[in-house]
Order: structure tokens, then sequence, then C-alpha cells
């Protein structure tokens, strides 16, 4: 007989973009309906590279939630090759700051100000390492001389394999994997952890192309080949601890996704846990969506389990063609189709 409601704890999502200012207040309610915590990006602008801008964009988002609704931004640090080391452990130290993010520079969305080389913060990684304060990676170069779909292998082979070597006891999480090779590597080294997308467990690269170009597709990094799509469900399925759930969820307005250079992004927010909860289902795995939803996460950043439960029901979900957002207007992932689950709230 098939399963007609998941009762599970509530979950966290592990790496999310809420932007600012009226996207901030547009979209910040649908992580905090699902999810008790959310690691949220720093790539602003200007970056969140300080205590002080940290506390501050905590506030904001706090103030964006529903009154009443129980939700806890953790900040991170935006790694530039000047940040003080002093200033990052001290945020770790006084709750600030969750973890370090590390965009190599120009990688992505407002990541001008990223690292251009990983010995630019070698103090920064070795206090870090020092501390247990994990490093959360953007896995990707920057190089013109790599295909777009090959980045995420070559970061492995070029960046990620020496630094892994270089700090053996560095928490590293690599973020929103894509490829075989990511599943790999983090099975094959320790300290390591990944998050993995609901778009990247839905789609392949031909998304980007189906009948017509299909900016609502775009992210980066950029979906991969049906066999790397595979590999990440059997991974997100698999009850291995070290892969748990980051919905990567970037909202852009439809106007700036539909442009002559759109951005990169994909809205994952409004439906979530039913995007994975659909994944799950069809892999046989429903059994085991609430450790890669609700414990896996806490687990590697040694945080405690949120004790609240959530519900699931198998009923279908009609998602719109667009959302209003912040005075703008967003496509949400799944437009236009019909979810098999919904979420159904608290359960009491």
């Amino acid at each position: 007989m098939p399963t007609d409601e998941l009762v599970m704890r509530r979950p966290d999502d592990w790496h999310v973009h809420l932007r600012d200012g009226e996207m901030l207040a547009g979209v910040a309610a649908y992580t905090a309906r699902q999810f008790g915590r959310a690691i949220v990006m720093p790539n602003l602008k200007p970056p969140i590279t300080t205590m002080a801008q940290a506390r501050a964009y905590r506030e904001r988002i706090r103030a964006a939630v529903p009154e009443g609704v129980a939700f806890e931004p953790l900040m991170t640090a935006y790694l530039t090759d000047t940040i003080s080391p002093e200033e990052v452990l001290a945020g770790f130290r006084e709750g600030v700051f969750t973890a370090c993010k590390l965009y190599p520079a120009h990688a992505t969305t407002n990541s001008a100000h990223g690292v251009t080389s990983v010995a630019a913060i070698r103090a920064v990684l070795e206090a870090m390492q020092r501390a247990d304060m994990p490093l959360l990676v953007h896995g990707e170069v920057t190089a013109k001389d790599v295909d777009v779909f090959d980045r995420e292998a070559v970061f492995i082979d070029r960046v990620l394999g020496p630094l892994r070597a270089d700090f053996p006891e560095l928490r590293i999480v690599l973020e929103h994997i894509t490829t075989s090779e990511a599943v790999a590597f983090v099975r094959g080294h320790a300290k390591m952890g990944a998050t993995i997308t609901p778009h990247h467990l839905e789609i392949n690269r031909n998304a980007l192309f189906e009948g017509g170009l299909r900016p609502h597709m775009y992210c980066l990094p950029t979906a991969k080949r049906e066999k790397h799509r595979l590999a990440l469900r059997e991974a997100a399925t698999s009850g291995d601890a070290r892969f748990f759930l980051g919905t990567d969820s970037a909202p852009h307005s439809v106007s700036a996704k539909e442009s002559d250079c759109g951005c990169a992004g994909i809205f994952g927010a409004p439906y979530a846990l039913e995007s994975y909860a659909k994944v799950f289902d069809e892999e046989g795995a429903l059994a085991k969506l609430e450790a890669f939803a609700s414990e896996f996460g806490p687990a590697f950043y040694g945080l405690p389990l949120n004790e609240e439960r959530v519900r699931l029901e198998r009923a279908p979900v009609p998602v719109p063609h667009t959302l209003s957002v912040g005075g703008d207007v967003v496509r949400p992932f799944h437009a236009d189709a019909t979810l098999a689950w919904r979420y159904a709230g608290e359960d009491v």
C-alpha cells in the first residue's frame, strides 16, 4: 500500500538565497513556512563580510518573516582575498557566523568580490580548521577554456582536491552538487558534506533547451547530463549522512531571467518539500526523506534537531505559472505542473 501521509521532524534548508529589500520581504515567508532554520547565502551587494553586516542582515530577515513563525536564519561570511581571520573567528565565537562561503571570483551571481585563489585565504582556512568552523564551497572553476558543463569536475580536480589535502580536518560542504564526480569525492574523503537541490534531482541539461531556450531552468552550477542527475538521486535517497537538503532557492524577477543576459537561479522555496517528496516517492525512498531533510544537516553542523513535526499529504498541488513577490513577478520551480504531495504544515 502506498503511503498517503508522512509526518517528519521539521527540516532545515542548508543553502538558500533570501536576497534583500523588497525581494527579501516577498520570499522569506516561503522558506520560513517549511523550514526551522536556513543557511543564508551572503552574496548581496555589498557582500556580507563583517559581523556588523551579518547582524544587520539577520535582523532584516527576521523582520521579513511573518509574525508567529519560528525561523532561525544562520548567517555566513563571504570570503574575499582580504577578509580578516580575526573577524571570521570572532563572528563564529559570538554566534554571528555559522560558516564561511567560498565563491570563486565571478563564478555566479554577485561573486565579483570572491576568492581569486585558495592561497589568498590560507590564513583564514587555517583559523577555521582550528576552530572547527565549516567552509561552504561553490565548486566551479571560472577559466574560460573550461566548458561550462565541466566546471564542477575540474574544480574538484584542480582546487578542492588540493584544498582537502592541505586542510584534512576542515569541515567542508560542497554546495549544490551536480555531478557523479562530486558524489564520489564527497564519499571518498573525511570531513565532507554536500547539499543537493530539488531542481538538480529533477532536471538534466536538456531542460535548458526543451522546445527553445528555457531561462527559468538556468542555474549555476548548471544542470548536467542524465547520468549525473541519476547519481544525485541515488546519493540523496541512499541514507548516506554526508548528503543533505539545500534548496539553493535563488529568486530573480521574470524580467531579469528573460533578458539578453538572463540571471542564474531557480526559485524552489515555495514548493521545496513537495519537490523533494516527489523525488523520494519516485525512488521508493520516502522512509529516508526525514533523515535527508531533517537530521543529516544538523549532525554535520553540530546543531540540535528541531523538535517540531510537520506533515506531508498525498494530494494534488497545482503550481502557478508565476508568483507576485516583493512587487515583482517570479517563476517558481515546477511552474504549471501539478505535484503529488502537499505540505500540510505543523503536525499538532
